[in-house]
């Protein structure tokens, strides 16, 4: 079980299914169609899942900009969401 350090310090449970969904809403956030948006997310998830593994501890902020980097490659708006939008509507 992975803990990630979250921004006032304190630690968490890693939790993929929220990643999946943040970035599903900002993939959606940009018309990305739902099927490509929920295949666009499971990629980043796992890719993000394999770098967490590599690493002993990591910062919430950390796996926002991983997986900013990751989600570029797929849909550079999305990403550009994901990473500058804290909350996406």
């Amino acid at each position: 079980m992975k803990h990630i350090v979250k921004r006032r310090g304190h630690n968490e449970v890693f939790e993929p299914r929220k990643l999946y969904a943040s970035i599903y809403a900002a993939a959606q956030s940009v018309r990305e169609p739902a099927g490509s948006a929920e295949l666009i997310a499971e990629k980043v998830v796992s890719d993000i899942n394999a770098w967490i593994d590599k690493k002993h501890e990591v910062t919430a902020n950390d796996i926002r900009i991983n997986a900013a980097k990751h989600l570029k490659v797929y849909n550079p708006d999305a990403a550009y969401m994901y990473l500058h939008h804290r909350v996406v509507w």
